[in-house]
């Protein structure tokens, strides 16, 4: 991990494109503000996290394929 200090109104870059800025700093809050292209995603680590978890939730397939559809498939004996 790379630590940086920076003070009110300086600014750290990242790559070619993103540039975060310290915009106030009250007790232990920092307000920051962040300059991306607008298809790059930001989202704070604990809705990140949380968007994984459902994700990966939704990825799962149920053994039985009807439970998909609420409906009970029936076994055919041949």
């Amino acid at each position: 991990m790379l630590v940086i200090t920076r003070k009110i109104e300086e600014k750290i870059t990242i790559g070619n494109d993103i540039t975060i800025s310290v915009l106030g700093i009250k007790g232990n809050h920092i307000k920051l503000g962040i300059e991306a292209p607008r298809n790059t995603p930001i989202y704070r680590t604990e809705v990140y996290k949380s968007i994984i978890e459902e994700n990966l939730r939704a990825a799962v397939v149920p053994q039985d394929i009807s439970l998909l559809t609420n409906e009970k498939t029936e076994v055919l004996d041949e």
